[in-house]
C-alpha cells in the first residue's frame, strides 16, 4: 500500500502540521504519529541518518498512517531517486535558487518522457514488484517534489520556480534570515516569506514553511501556508526532559 500523497495530505480540513525527524529510532516516528502530527520529514541534510535507516523509518511511518517525506542532502538525482524508491511520499530538495535547479529536481523524480528517473518497480515504491507496472508509474508520478527556497535569489525567482512543475514551494526562514544577514524575527524575513507564498498562490501551487514555536506555526497557517512544520523530534525530547528537570528542581 502506498502512503498518502502530498495532494491527499493537503486535502484534509485545515493546514497540515508536521515535524522534522533527526533521530534514527523507529520509536520516535511512532511517537510523532501518536502525538497527532499529519506528516514528518526525515532529515538527511542536517542529521547523521543514513538512507538505509530512512527507508526503515518510512516503513514505520506508513504503518502508522503518518505521511513520510525525506529531505535530501542536496540536489543529486541519485538522492532524489533513491529516497522516492524507498517509498517516501515525496522529497524536500534544499537550497533551490533558480528555475533550472527546480526543473532538474522535477526531472530526477519523474520518469520519461517527463523526466529522467530510472524505472524501479521492484523497490518499495512499486511494492517490490507486486503491483502492475502501470500502477507503479502512476504512484511515482504522484510522489511530491517540494523545493526549498532559502535565499534572496530564490525569493526573487519564486514565480519562475513555481512554474516548473514542482509539487510545492517551501520557504525556510532560518536559512533565509542568515542569507539576508538579519535576525529571523526581522520583518524583512516575513516579507520575503509572504512573497514566496504569493508566488505559490499565483501559480496554484501549495506552500509550506517551518518554525520552532507552535503559536508562530499557527499564525503562519492562518496567513495562508498550506503546511507548517514545528520543531523536531530531538528538540521535542530535549525540551520535555529539560522541563521535567527544571520542574523537579523548582519544587525541592
Amino acid at each position: 500500500m502506498s502512503p498518502r500523497t502530498l495532494e491527499q495530505l493537503l486535502a484534509g480540513d485545515g493546514p497540515a502540521v508536521g515535524t522534522w525527524v533527526k533521530l534514527s529510532a523507529a520509536e520516535g516516528v511512532e511517537l510523532m504519529a501518536l502525538a497527532g502530527f499529519d506528516f514528518l520529514v526525515l532529515d538527511l541534510e542536517h542529521s547523521p541518518m543514513s538512507l538505509e535507516t530512512a527507508a526503515q523509518l518510512i516503513t514505520v511511518a506508513r504503518g502508522h498512517d503518518i505521511v513520510p517525506f525525506v529531505r535530501t542532502p542536496d540536489h543529486a538525482q541519485s538522492w532524489i531517486q533513491r529516497c522516492l524508491d524507498a517509498g517516501a511520499a515525496g522529497v524536500l530538495v534544499p537550497h533551490v535558487d533558480t528555475a533550472d535547479e527546480a526543473t532538474a529536481a522535477v526531472a530526477a523524480a519523474r520518469h520519461e518522457p517527463v523526466g529522467r528517473r530510472g524505472v524501479g518497480p521492484t523497490s518499495r515504491a512499486g511494492d517490490w514488484g507486486l503491483v502492475p507496472m502501470a500502477d507503479y508509474l502512476q504512484r511515482a508520478g504522484e510522489q511530491g517534489v517540494i523545493v526549498q527556497l532559502e535565499s534572496p535569489t530564490a525569493v526573487a525567482n519564486a514565480a519562475a520556480i513555481a512554474a516548473t512543475g514542482v509539487s510545492a514551494l517551501f520557504v525556510g526562514p532560518a536559512d533565509l534570515s542568515v542569507a539576508m544577514a538579519v535576525p529571523v524575527s526581522d520583518p524583512t524575513v516575513r516579507e520575503a516569506m509572504s512573497r514566496v507564498l504569493a508566488a505559490a498562490r499565483d501559480a496554484g501551487v501549495p506552500c509550506g514553511t517551518a518554525v520552532g514555536d507552535p503559536a508562530q506555526a499557527r499564525a503562519l497557517a492562518q496567513e495562508g501556508f498550506d503546511f507548517v512544520m514545528v520543531s523536531n523530534d530531538a528538540t521535542i525530547l530535549g525540551l520535555g526532559a529539560r522541563t521535567l528537570v527544571n520542574t523537579f528542581h523548582s519544587t525541592v
